[in-house]
């Protein structure tokens, strides 16, 4: 019987990203990068089985990563070769007995960000064609050199694409292609469509639009491009539709609850029919500055509702004026609500998310990415809050809690109306859909993200 197969091909060694280990087990966000590829193929209903191609002496490392996660489509975890061609002739040797009419999508490990429509549109085209490359436009010119780095040709740009991967292919025709390219001896080429255009030239080899986001990991700098894309969305690859019906039931703790972005979660949850127990110095005396406050407080929560499924620190200070002009005082809850409350939020609440495999979902401000004049303390807390969230993704991943983190634009609340007066409406987001984007968030798997929610809604 014919399947949908993918062979993730994460045999590089990584030599140009120059870490310690292959680039494919580098942390993203707080997963190795081959987790957040394979578990894109995982999740997709259109495939069967999944083989991984590794380098040796990181088969076992494979495993484990394959055990922790779960993954059931995952079937082998072969040896690959020295390059692309070894590798994928390894996969082909190992699905030689499995039915010629099968559809393969050959995946780089390298490139996390890949689509369920991509997958799907594959496929699709698997089913007119024996071949599939995944391309985009390229936005720059393309120049064709000479050995002495002189232009041979300047080609029609909107002609030309950057192609990408999977590359997807009837099984008995990527057989033949590689059969015939070793019976020549011909061992060298870009890619495997390369592979059928050289050797089967009668073969038309049909593409699919890929997308920018679906990007390689090949320098440094990819990992902080990918790790932005992965905070920025696309917002369904973590967020399932627009529906808040998954948290019908659920037992949601938010603390700063009583106004702003917190007060219009606490009103939409509880719409959907969530259960949700607010905790703000102004509403019941809850000062998240305090250890054992906030200890006491979700302990008898736990024992009234029997369950918190569900942590959030909207809770803030913002004091807008020059350093040097903030008394010791100021400068202290500065410090101690926008940071060393998020953190005794986290800690209080570890034990109640591990019972539950829930969230804890912090907030920041898009000042965390640069700091802002008269709110220094203000900005760099929240560029702590970030750091903060990402570490505790990873430190936690294994106890089942997943650790998120909201990044909103700036938005109409109380606080920063305070802090600037009245400004244009139409500049600023409103706390009700930051508030939606939010819950959301809550009935997502991801963990180590931090979501950006913007006005132009991208």
């Amino acid at each position: 019987m014919s399947k949908n197969i993918a062979v993730i091909l994460s045999g590089g060694s990584g030599s140009r990203f120059g870490g310690a280990l292959p680039k494919q087990f580098t942390k993203l966000a707080g997963k190795a990068v081959i987790e957040y590829t394979v578990d894109v193929f995982e999740k997709s209903a259109h495939i069967d089985e999944i083989m991984i191609v590794s380098q040796v002496n990181h088969i076992e490392r494979t495993w484990e990563i394959v055990k922790k996660n779960s993954w059931s489509k995952v079937s082998k975890v072969i040896t690959g070769g020295k390059e692309r061609f070894d590798s994928t002739y390894s996969a082909l040797q190992a699905l030689k007995d499995y039915d010629d009419k099968s559809k393969v999508l050959f995946h780089d490990a390298v490139r996390p960000l890949i689509s369920q429509n991509i997958i799907f549109e594959c496929l699709e085209a698997l089913e007119n064609f024996e071949a599939v490359d995944v391309v985009i436009p390229s936005a720059d010119t393309l120049v064709e050199v000479y050995d002495d780095g002189c232009i041979a040709n300047i080609p029609n740009r909107s002609m030309m694409r950057r192609g990408q991967t999977p590359q997807g292919f009837l099984l008995e025709s990527i057989k033949k292609a590689y059969q015939k390219a070793i019976d020549a001896n011909r061992y060298v080429f870009t890619c495997d469509c390369g592979v059928i255009r050289s050797m089967l030239p009668h073969v038309r080899v049909a593409t699919v639009e890929g997308s920018e986001r679906n990007l390689k990991v090949t320098q440094p700098v990819d990992l902080f491009i990918a790790e932005k894309l992965l905070q920025a969305g696309s917002k369904g690859d973590y967020l399932e539709g627009d529906s808040l019906s998954p948290l019908s039931g659920k037992n949601i703790v938010i603390f700063g609850g009583s106004s702003g972005i917190g007060l219009e979660m606490k009103n939409l949850a509880v719409l959907n029919g969530a259960n949700v127990e607010v905790a703000s110095r102004s509403a019941n005396g809850i000062d998240i500055r305090n250890l054992d406050n906030v200890r006491h407080f979700l302990n008898e929560v736990n024992s009234r509702l029997g369950q918190i499924d569900y942590v959030v620190n909207t809770a803030g200070l913002l004091i807008k004026k020059p350093i040097d002009t903030l008394s010791i005082e100021e400068m202290s809850d500065l410090i101690n609500v926008n940071y060393t409350g998020a953190v005794n939020v986290a800690i209080a609440a570890k034990k109640f998310l591990m019972e539950s495999n829930g969230m804890l979902l912090n907030f920041t401000s898009s000042s965390y990415t640069r700091g802002r004049a008269y709110y220094a303390l203000y900005s760099s807390t929240n560029a702590a809050i970030v750091n903060f969230t990402q570490a505790l993704a990873e430190e936690w991943e294994g106890d089942g809690v997943r650790v998120n983190c909201i990044n909103p634009e700036r938005t109409a609340t109380p606080m920063r109306t305070a802090n600037f007066g009245v400004e244009p409406a139409g500049l600023l987001l409103d706390a009700k859909d930051v508030a939606a984007t939010s819950l959301r968030v809550l009935s997502s798997e991801r963990t180590g993200i931090i979501i950006d929610v913007r006005k132009d809604g991208r």
